[in-house]
């Protein structure tokens, strides 16, 4: 940005933009570079997040996984695609919507993104925290 604010204080020096255009210039690089900065730190903050999965079953065949943003997509691609093919855990995880948990991701969404209770008493909680 320093670069920038030089080049601007050249163009006010050599006549090229008065010097009410040049601050107006400067104040839109200092704003740029404070959101640029906000944004980098609530994205570094969000991936510093777990994703926690809990399923509850009637049997006591209960999970618990804690994943961290930044390995979850191909986790869960790969976890889901697992888990379906395996008859024990098929009917736990037929009904997860693996696209929106994903979506959710990317729109870094917090807290309870997924909640499911069978009839016999089985549950599947996703949450971001």
């Amino acid at each position: 940005m320093k670069e920038e604010i030089t080049r601007v204080l050249t163009m006010i020096q050599e006549g090229k933009i008065d010097a009410d255009k040049g601050s107006e210039l400067i104040q839109a690089l200092q704003e740029k570079e404070e959101t640029g900065n906000k944004s980098f730190e609530k994205t570094t903050s969000y991936l510093d997040k777990t994703l926690k999965i809990r399923v509850v079953s009637a049997d006591n065949d209960n999970v618990t996984v804690n994943l961290p943003i930044k390995l979850v997509k191909v986790v869960l691609m790969a976890g889901h695609s697992i888990a379906a093919s395996i008859p024990q855990s098929e009917k736990y995880v037929k009904d997860i919507d693996i696209n929106l948990i994903i979506e959710a991701i990317e729109n870094e969404l917090d807290g309870q993104i997924v909640d499911i209770k069978s009839a016999n008493g089985d549950s599947v909680a996703v949450f971001i925290e």
